[in-house]
């Protein structure tokens, strides 16, 4: 910094000062005198001893906004006061470790340094939720090493036959439908009143002869899930539905997943389905399954309900929605087991009338 003017001796003063202005020197030099003195010391104190980097200047600053930024952004420090150790025990710790190098200067240039500056971005920003890569077709051979346990659960005249897409790789090594833990099947078969109460995939085999339902797939071989199939080996498999429904002549077929009710369509009208089309629920009279036209028992097939797909890996819908689909089958369902019910307990009381008699 520049040279600091030191003050003339009083030889000087006293012969280049007039008469006049003699007074005045006597009271303005001494005061000069000790406010010189003063600043001399205020340099000296302050002083620095580190040698001054314009660079490491210009870190601090940088670092010390940065710093005051987050604590005025912080609620924990607005009642702090203008001490920063009064403010440096009130912030979080992550404002600690910041203000305690700002305190202490910038730290030396360095990954340590680079992971300072970036804590509170990284402190801060939210956990990316990862999404799930959709797969695509996978042939036969992908699984053919799996064994599948998995066989239809059918008998004549049941209420309502359940028709599924394909077996996973849970439910067909272990042999029971529907097997997987995120799959809402069994959940949403007695919630909507179709079992009047929670059954276990292990029991898949004694629907029949516990609540007149019955289970089957539209594709028997086993895939992680329905995007490993193809439409083509989809719509093979109607025929063989088609023929299992005449055969067993249940009241109902219940289509649990879009998907199926497409191929079924595609199948049956040579085109895909139109987007104002589809519709769950029941369908139309025309839409029925397994119609047998010829023979001595002509039959006018299935009545057909088009149901939400239960697996845990489809988001298409929020679970209350798929609920409002199953409650209106499960309404249905339960008024044909209350009547068979009450006809069951008719024909025993005339049985053992007939007997009696």
């Amino acid at each position: 910094m520049g040279d600091i003017l030191e003050p003339s001796s009083a030889s000087d003063e006293d012969a280049n000062v007039p008469d006049g202005l003699k007074p005045l020197q006597t009271t303005l030099v001494p005061s000069f005198d000790g406010a010189l003195e003063g600043y001399r010391r205020d340099i000296s104190s302050s002083a620095d001893p580190r040698p001054h980097d314009s660079r490491a200047l210009t870190g601090q600053k940088k670092q010390l906004q940065l710093s005051i930024g987050d604590r005025k952004r912080d609620p924990n420090t607005a009642a702090a006061g203008s001490s920063p150790a009064k403010k440096l025990r009130r912030t979080s710790p992550r404002h600690t470790t910041r203000a305690a190098v700002d305190l202490q200067g910038s730290p030396p240039p360095g990954p340590a340094s680079a992971l300072i500056r970036a804590g509170s971005v990284a402190h801060s920003s939210p956990k990316k939720k990862v999404k799930r890569a959709l797969s695509g077709y996978a042939p036969p051979s992908k699984y053919a090493h799996l064994v599948n346990k998995l066989s239809d659960s059918l008998a004549s005249n049941l209420i309502c036959v359940f028709v599924g897409l394909n077996p996973g790789i849970t439910t067909a090594t272990t042999g029971h439908a529907y097997n997987h833990p995120s799959n809402l099947f069994w959940k949403l078969l007695h919630k909507s009143g179709c079992t009047p109460r929670l059954c276990r995939a292990e029991e898949d085999g004694d629907m029949p002869s516990l609540y007149d339902l019955g289970l089957t797939n539209i594709v028997s071989r086993p895939t992680k899930d329905g995007n490993e199939l193809s439409k083509a080996e989809m719509d093979a498999g109607v025929a063989d539905l088609k023929v299992k429904i005449a055969t067993h002549k249940p009241e109902a077929v219940a289509i649990v997943g879009k998907a199926i009710w497409e191929s079924l369509w595609r199948v049956r009208h040579g085109r895909n389905i139109k987007k104002e089309q589809f519709k769950y629920g029941w369908q139309d009279d025309s839409e029925r399954m397994g119609v047998v036209e010829t023979g001595n028992s002509p039959w006018p097939g299935a009545k057909v309900f088009v149901a939400t797909t239960t697996s845990g890996l489809a988001a298409g819908m929020r679970p209350y929605e798929k609920e409002e689909v199953w409650e209106k089958l499960g309404e249905w369902v339960k008024n044909k087991r209350r009547q068979r019910t009450e006809e069951t307990g008719r024909l025993t009381d005339i049985a053992t009338a007939k007997t009696n008699s």
